[in-house]
């Protein structure tokens, strides 16, 4: 019989961060060929959370085979002044072998800063007996600052309270979260908007030309009206998930903008980079059942979103999607704002699949160029599990 190699173990904390889970793990803990980018690192991801897996359920790891569950997240001491630790996040597909490294999760987020805190990656001296600790995030993917106020009671981390999150089944205390400059300014994508224009005339092979809104802030995302694609902006998973021509369509649309925001040179770049941008559909408000089977009022939203992640329509709303809402919102007279009504507003209130999220930003114009100071959301966390993830030894 031929021998087989073992299985090793590895710290870590598998956490709930928003509406998203992962697997946590310290850098310091990884095997040593993993702790820098690369193939071995990468292999490590997948296996960790059961990828490549084309019966698409992850049963032979810890992903929950679907984009929200299918994550990974690093973390470091950061030597970057005024920053408590480093955040690196990975997207790891489902069925095809890659792991995008290219964009942040927003929900995940909100469990950083609790892990750093539990991994005793933040300084004790800065974290209060009762209170809350302010945890300076340097989001290595991205290369932008959030800051987590992460409640504490008796020296500890604070994981239950009575703040709600639709999309999540039970209260638990309130992460406030500031994604701070969120908008991409770098060579990547080019500005907030990266076209210049708050809407663009977007020339989609196979499907026509739609009017988009492309932005950078947060995480690349395109927006497009939900009727321009005959939906009603009130969709849940079902009406989505199974119809492959839809799909279809969105990635698309997908492909299109990201050659339009050069994310990307031509469209085959796109196999390999699900995670970004994003698109969204919106529309104005209206009545409907959310997927727990709460009623949604049009009074109770300023507009409609959903999202598709991963080439699926997520359950909720992302975090790095929910700051580009906030900043479109802000900007007069792109495709988000003129479905929340239009006009200046710093903060809308819009509907999801799951319910209703509430997120701010406030967006300034100098010289015909746009900034966002800073976008801001509530969320959730709490450690589901920790201790140790067994893996075959590949040689890592």
């Amino acid at each position: 019989m031929r021998p087989q190699a073992p299985q090793i173990s590895i710290p870590a904390t598998y956490m709930r961060g928003g509406t998203s889970k992962g697997v946590f793990f310290r850098l310091d803990d990884l095997p040593a060929s993993c702790q820098q980018p690369g193939d071995a690192r990468d292999r490590l991801m997948m296996r960790v959370v059961g990828s490549p897996d084309p019966y698409g359920k992850q049963i032979d790891g810890m992903g929950g085979a679907s984009s929200s569950t299918s994550k990974c997240v690093i973390l470091a001491r950061s030597r970057r002044p005024e920053h408590d630790v480093d955040y690196l996040f990975g997207q790891v597909s489902i069925d095809p072998a890659f792991v995008d490294w290219s964009g942040n999760c927003g929900n995940l987020s909100a469990a950083v800063g609790a892990f750093a805190m539990h991994a005793g990656l933040v300084d004790p001296r800065r974290i209060p007996d009762n209170g809350v600790c302010v945890v300076r995030i340097w989001q290595a993917n991205i290369g932008k600052t959030i800051i987590a106020h992460v409640p504490v009671t008796n020296g500890e981390v604070q994981e239950t309270g009575d703040f709600e999150l639709d999309g999540v089944t039970f209260p638990a205390a309130e992460i406030v979260l500031e994604f701070m400059e969120p908008a991409d300014e770098g060579e990547e994508g080019g500005a907030m908007l990266p076209t210049g224009n708050v809407v663009d005339e977007l020339q989609v092979p196979g499907v026509g030309t739609l009017k988009a809104s492309m932005i950078n802030s947060g995480i690349p995302a395109i927006f497009v009206d939900a009727c321009a694609l005959g939906l009603t902006g009130t969709e849940l998973q079902e009406a989505l998930n199974g119809d492959p021509r839809r799909l279809a369509t969105f990635e698309s649309i997908r492909v299109a903008g990201a050659l339009r925001m050069g994310l990307i040179r031509d469209p085959e770049e796109a196999k390999q980079r699900q995670h970004t941008p994003k698109i969204a559909f919106v529309a104005p408000p209206a009545d409907y059942t959310a997927s727990s089977g709460k009623p949604v009022r049009a009074s109770d939203v300023d507009l409609l979103v959903r999202a598709i992640s991963m080439g699926k329509l997520h359950h909720a709303m992302m975090g790095t999607a929910s700051v580009a809402i906030a900043t479109a919102a802000a900007i007069p007279g792109t495709l988000v704002n003129l479905a929340a009504g239009g006009g200046a507003r710093e903060a809308v209130r819009f509907g999801h699949p799951s319910g209703t999220l509430r997120v701010g930003a406030v967006a300034q114009e100098a010289d015909g160029q746009w900034t966002v100071t800073k976008a801001v959301m509530s969320r959730s966390a709490r450690i589901l599990m920790e201790g140790f993830v067994r893996v075959p030894d590949d040689g890592y």
